[in-house]
């Protein structure tokens, strides 16, 4: 089996090839806040123009959102999340969660933080197998294939 082939079968690798950077993560975060919008994106990221078109772009023809025109004099698009994309925002909470606890910053009182819209608490992640009901991480694994 090639090195190719397993990279293929492995689902983080294939996931990794569609949001392996930070620019693609960033854009959906935003669209979880309610960005929908080419320069809510861009102002809230700093991003090239460009860069953004292309990201979004991959967003869109990978099924995380979907393009819809919001005015036709003059033409213009917004950018909506689709179930792929909303089922993206448990993986963004655990990745701000290790970042949280491993990339701290200097002033973490400044740091942003999420809250539940109902609760007004802050959103807590973990990752639990459904299976089994252990928190993902405190068991070793091992890599299966059929």
């Amino acid at each position: 089996m090639s090195k190719n082939t397993n990279l293929e079968l492995c689902p983080i690798a294939r996931s990794l090839s569609v949001l392996g950077d930070a620019w693609s993560m960033l854009i959906l975060r935003d669209a979880h806040v309610g960005f929908t919008r080419f320069d809510q994106f861009r102002k809230s990221l700093g991003i090239a123009p460009t860069m953004l078109t292309k990201r979004l772009s991959v967003l869109v023809d990978e099924g995380l959102l979907e393009k819809r025109q919001y005015s036709e004099h003059p033409p213009r698009e917004e950018y909506v999340l689709t179930q792929a994309g909303k089922d993206f925002l448990p993986v963004l909470f655990v990745i701000g969660a290790w970042g949280r606890k491993y990339k701290p910053y200097e002033h973490p009182e400044q740091m942003v933080t999420f809250l539940d819209a109902e609760k007004g608490t802050e959103i807590e992640p973990i990752v639990i197998d459904q299976v089994t009901g252990a928190e993902i991480g405190t068991r070793t694994i091992r890599q299966h294939t059929e």
